[in-house]
């Protein structure tokens, strides 16, 4: 599977931007997708996933709330809508991919990555 991260940008602290995440190479729907960011000098960490069916939906504690992810399974892409952004949200984002159906944050059971987008938020 190949990933196509875009739709990053600077933004001011209290905006919305959404990300986009392109996939092709193989068949989507056997795939949950993820959102991971990382941070300058932080470790990549878990911002969202969404199921292949795309009826469960997992968020990690900061961005639960303002971010929302949502797939089209016929357009083989995945989003993350993010609202009321805030500098701390300053970071790559990286769509990812993987044939799991548990530990939806573990960043080593996604197997594709695409290659990052950036998002700046100021304050």
């Amino acid at each position: 599977v190949q990933l196509q991260a875009s739709g990053g940008g600077l933004v001011q602290a209290g905006d919305s931007l959404r990300l986009s995440c392109a996939a092709s190479g193989s068949t989507f729907i056997w795939y949950t997708m993820g959102w991971f960011r990382q941070a300058p000098w932080k470790e990549r960490e878990f911002v969202a996933a969404i199921t292949w069916r795309g009826d469960t939906t997992y968020y990690a504690d900061s961005v639960k709330g303002r971010f929302t992810i949502s797939r089209d399974n016929a357009k083989n892409t995945v989003y993350l809508q993010m609202n009321s952004l805030k500098p701390d949200d300053t970071a790559v984002y990286y769509c990812a991919a993987g044939r799991l159906r548990a530990q939806y944050s573990a960043t080593n059971l996604y197997d594709y990555w695409g290659q990052g987008t950036l998002v700046t938020v100021s304050s």
